[in-house]
């Protein structure tokens, strides 16, 4: 027996009957297509809106916070920043190239659809065991698919971090982050306005692919298994029809020819005219008729719900069409009058403006109404495992440091991270920088915008509270390493099945534990992603709240100095000596993942921060990176690596000196005439430094603790992932053939 058609498409009995409540009659099978993709998981955030109220977005900056396509800030000069993060993790696990290809071009319309010129890529990626083939036939068509798409737009991928571990076997994590500038006059927000204008549709036809796509995968696990059923869910990008499209979108908004604009992603004509119309307060008769299709026989469901790539919906006034007409043929876009904005609140899809209404429903109900689900939480009743801080001294640490090392360097050179000539740090260091240009004029304002992007599901999924504040600690470190002060956060919440009450738990802990953080660093949340059923064969992912970080650079005199080593210089450690082995890299590989997480004292953090971002600014260290995962031993090991010079290390106590893990901890190379000077700051500003040692030779010595040829650490640490994903091509078969 056939089940309803309302849970067919994943609706509820409850959600099917307010529907039957709000119109006043039953849904027609049109109108539960639309209600289904609106109120799915991915586009209502049904289970997660209630804990994203705990977060803090104000701050006199902002100008867009949470809820538009983009958080907007003003950087100064007249200068606004448009940043978004979002995820594309379920589509990737199916068909990895096109699914990270289309989450680069969903993440670039995101941000020209407020009135900005995309500058800059992030790419978060997270990949099962590179020991398992099809783990890295995902890796590789990812990185194939952010390459070949952002490369092709011509938009700069300028950093990011590659994750290979067991929780995301079957189900890769790939967030994207895409960083826009305009001038402050340009901005320009989603919603419809004035009775009569008209809705015209920008940019390809619209097609079967991606039918119910992100919505539907989103929303559901999956297995390897059912891959195939979904692969026609997955959306197809063409990155030379974005480019046409944010070039014509820009002249647009330079010529003041739109009043309101919208990207398509998930859910469609859908969800780009409901919001539209809902959130200007009017109503929109769409003719599905007048929508250029690519493909014969398409119903009006799949119509409104395909989420084919590189289109965009703009309002604009009638005495205005034909010039938006003649830009858009300038531009090789086509462009379509698909829709009327009206009166009252209805948005009715009809077969021709004068023809047969063939849905009618509120706008604000698919948007605004969607459900909100309190979902039971409940902490985990059993510990995580054993703790690293239980084990034993290792008989080996320099086999255990090789063992920790991989460069993700091979990545990061597949993409190109010179566009623009903005880029003044790129892959690889602690956080990217560019240079601060008007977007008009190109006056160059000698100051730069940072970015970071951090996660660790180590310690999340140890304590899904603090280890959250960790990262956005980690964060403001990173930015602090290359000069710059924090403006605000986007983030993309990557979790398991939120019918898990354990998962829930996890979502509400981590929400708490950043708005904790966030609101002591002084920076808003504006903007983010929830994603939920990352799961494959029924097991959860380990928690993975991913944080996007912009900062400023206020004095951009010379490039900011990286994590690297210069012969002769002292090695100086700033922050607390506290450190764990709990939630610690050293700890997972040694099947030891749980324990305590340290505790986060914002106030020392902000203060090591503020000399760090200091030290830098006056040129007085000559390296500089934080201490993350693997600890001090890691930190070193990859500063000797790209430096090409040894350290002779005298002053670690033990492994937990060595590889524990804690916050607010930096090491730095300094001149040995700045030595005094930058004791002096530390003293000053409050926070504890100490000698490590020297810089000199080409051996990586830690007194009584190991002894390792610099060859031997650069090998390891660059060997590892272009043995694995060298080849570079996603031509090769899951089973590795």
């Amino acid at each position: 027996m056939s089940q309803p058609l309302h849970r067919a498409l994943g609706l509820t009995d409850d959600e099917a009957g307010r529907i039957n409540e709000i119109l006043d009659r039953a849904a027609n099978p049109l109108e539960l297509a639309m209600y289904s993709v609106m109120w799915s998981e991915h586009c209502s955030y049904k289970s997660s809106r209630i804990h994203l109220g705990r977060l803090p977005t104000e701050a006199p900056w902002v100008l867009v916070g949470p809820g538009e396509n983009a958080g907007v800030v003003d950087v100064g000069d007249g200068i606004a920043a448009a940043i978004r993060i979002e995820s594309h993790n379920h589509p990737s696990a199916i068909e990895p190239y096109q699914g990270a290809a289309t989450g680069v071009g969903g993440i670039l319309r995101d941000i020209f659809t407020m009135g900005a010129r995309p500058i800059a890529l992030m790419d978060p990626l997270r990949f099962g065991p590179l020991d398992d083939p099809r783990s890295r036939w995902i890796a590789e068509g990812v990185v194939s698919g952010v390459s070949g798409y952002g490369n092709a737009v011509g938009v700069p991928t300028v950093g990011g971090e590659v994750v290979f571990d067991e929780t995301y076997r079957g189900n890769p994590l790939v967030n994207v982050l895409c960083l826009g500038v305009l001038p402050t006059e340009r901005l320009v927000l989603a919603q419809a306005s004035g009775v009569g204008n008209l809705a015209v549709l920008l940019g390809s036809s619209t097609g079967r692919d991606g039918i119910g796509g992100v919505s539907v995968l989103a929303s559901a696990g999956f297995s390897e298994a059912d891959d195939g059923d979904k692969r026609p869910s997955v959306q197809v990008g063409d990155p030379y029809e974005e480019k046409r499209l944010i070039e014509a979108c820009l002249q647009l908004l330079d010529e003041g020819l739109v009043v309101g604009i919208q990207d398509l992603g998930g859910a469609g004509l859908t969800c780009a005219t409901s919001e539209t119309a809902s959130r200007g307060g009017v109503g929109m008769d769409v003719d599905v008729s007048a929508v250029p299709r690519r493909e014969p026989g398409m119903e009006p469901h799949e119509v409104m719900t395909s989420e084919s790539q590189e289109r965009m919906l703009a309002i604009v006034e009638p005495e205005g069409l034909e010039r938006v007409l003649t830009i858009c043929d300038r531009w090789e876009v086509n462009a379509a009058v698909i829709g009327r904005v009206t009166e009252g609140g209805s948005l009715r899809i009809m077969d021709g403006f004068d023809g047969e209404v063939l849905a009618d429903v509120p706008a604000a109900s698919l948007d605004d109404e969607a459900p909100l689900y309190d979902r039971p939480r409940e902490a985990p009743l059993h510990p995580l495992g054993p703790s690293a801080d239980d084990l034993g001294a290792p008989t080996d640490l320099g086999a255990d440091l090789l063992d920790l090392l991989a460069d993700p360097s091979w990545v990061y050179s597949q993409y190109d991270h010179q566009l623009f000539l903005n880029t003044v740090v790129g892959p690889g260091d602690d956080a990217a920088v560019l240079r601060l240009k008007h977007p008009t004029t190109g006056y160059d304002t000698g100051r730069g915008l940072a970015l970071t992007t951090d996660g660790n599901h180590r310690w999340c999924a140890v304590d899904p509270r603090q280890g959250t504040a960790l990262v956005v600690a980690e964060s403001v470190l990173n930015l602090a390493c290359v000069g710059a002060r924090p403006l605000a956060v986007v983030n993309c919440l990557n979790f398991g099945n939120p019918e898990h009450p354990e998962v829930m738990w996890q979502l509400s802990e981590a929400v708490d534990g950043m708005s904790g953080a966030c609101e002591a660093f002084g920076v808003p949340v504006i903007g983010g992603n929830v994603s939920l059923y990352n799961e494959s064969a029924g097991t959860d992912i380990a928690p993975t709240p991913v944080i996007g970080l912009l900062g400023l650079v206020d004095r951009l005199d010379a490039r900011p100095p990286g994590a690297r080593l210069v012969e002769g210089n002292h090695l100086v450690l700033l922050g607390p000596d506290e450190v764990g082995l709990g939630g610690s890299l050293w700890g997972a590989a040694h099947g030891a993942p749980g324990g305590e997480m340290p505790f986060v004292d914002t106030a020392v953090h902000t203060m090591v921060a503020t000399l760090v971002r200091d030290l830098v600014l006056d040129g007085l260290v000559e390296g500089v990176h934080d201490l993350s995962a693997g600890g001090l031993g890691v930190a070193l090991a990859e500063m000797a690596t790209r430096s090409g010079v040894g350290v002779h290390v005298a002053r670690v106590g033990d492994h937990r000196a060595l590889f524990g893990e804690g916050p607010s901890r930096v090491v730095l190379s300094v001149d040995p005439e700045r030595l005094t000077e930058v004791l002096h700051r530390a003293t000053d500003a409050e926070v504890d430094a100490s000698r490590l040692g020297l810089v000199t030779g080409d051996r990586v010595i830690v007194k009584d603790l190991l002894d390792l040829s610099l060859a031997e650490i650069t090998s390891a640490f660059t060997g590892r992932l272009p043995e694995a994903l060298g080849s570079g091509t996603t031509n090769r078969q899951p089973d590795g053939r």
